[in-house]
């Protein structure tokens, strides 16, 4: 289903068959078409799950400037759509930022949230770039650097280039080219231009400045779920989780997107941490009537 933005902008969204309380799925990127179904796969029968394009991306065409608070707009604005007062969310990498920035704009709005591989604040960029660099080879190095350069690559081109940058997010060695290349081929295209902009936006006003006042505002059964296996360090999410005073979990032998390398038990943590978040905004925020706002399938 689209729904149409206050800009009329259409973005394209999915909910599940579930019922109950609703759950709604931020993907990372930034710049990436949603690629969270498997996970929404996981959680269907604890609510009504949404997962839906942002801006720029996917089936959500639109070309402009990329903020941050247009993006937290959008969601505002597709949670009334949805019906919704109040929703958990549950985000992923950058998808996580977002959820941050969201519940900062709204927190009354926020019922519950679940933080998946991130979000990562400093000191983790330099740990990242030696494990990367550690499980490439010296010629995929270079070949990554050489793509990298190219204005106007080919679709082979790409591929390969998506590929060699993101087969360093899996644990598992001797899946993760195949897991990349995969997803290289269908999460795609990547809005390079969204990607710049709201990096830049991020660097401008980073989270990092924000952990205070989102300490303050986090909601009761908050939990940051992460992979020991991922080239971002692991310890990153344990200092965030310290600085937040919310729980942490580390899936071991794991990666960045946990559900591909350990299905079962990702899906024990994510259920676990959603129940808490449900049960939580059962006791502290209770639900009531949403805002309708105009959609168009």
């Amino acid at each position: 289903m689209d729904v149409v933005m206050d800009d009329g902008v259409r973005l394209r969204t999915w909910t599940g068959r579930g019922t109950g309380r609703p759950v709604v799925l931020v993907n990372g990127g930034p710049g990436l078409p949603d690629y969270l179904a498997p996970v929404a796969g996981l959680v269907e029968h604890l609510g009504v799950v949404h997962r839906y394009d942002q801006r720029g991306t996917g089936g959500s065409r639109w070309a402009g400037e990329h903020t941050l608070g247009r993006h937290v707009r959008d969601l505002s604005l597709l949670l009334d759509a949805w019906g919704h007062r109040t929703a958990v969310l549950v985000g992923h990498s950058y998808g996580t930022e977002l959820a941050c920035r969201f519940l900062l704009a709204h927190p009354e709005r926020v019922a519950g949230l679940v933080l998946i591989a991130g979000p990562f604040v400093e000191p983790w960029r330099e740990a990242d770039r030696a494990a990367q660099r550690e499980r490439r080879t010296g010629a995929q190095q270079a070949r990554l650097e050489e793509l990298d350069g190219i204005a106007a690559r080919t679709e082979a081109e790409e591929v390969e280039y998506l590929t060699l940058a993101w087969f360093t997010d899996h644990a598992d060695r001797t899946r993760a080219w195949d897991w990349a290349h995969a997803s290289a081929l269908s999460v795609r295209p990547v809005n390079y231009t969204m990607n710049r902009h709201l990096n830049a936006a991020g660097r401008a006003d980073p989270l990092e400045s924000h952990l205070d006042e989102l300490r303050e505002r986090l909601p009761p059964g908050t939990v940051i779920i992460g992979g020991a296996g991922d080239s971002r360090p692991a310890e990153a999410l344990r200092r965030l989780g310290d600085r937040l005073g919310c729980a942490v979990v580390i899936v071991p032998g794991a990666g960045h997107s946990p559900w591909l390398e350990d299905p079962s038990g990702f899906g024990r943590q994510l259920e676990q941490a959603l129940d808490l978040g449900l049960t939580a905004a059962r006791d502290v925020r209770p639900e009531g009537p949403g805002v309708g706002m105009g959609a168009a399938g």
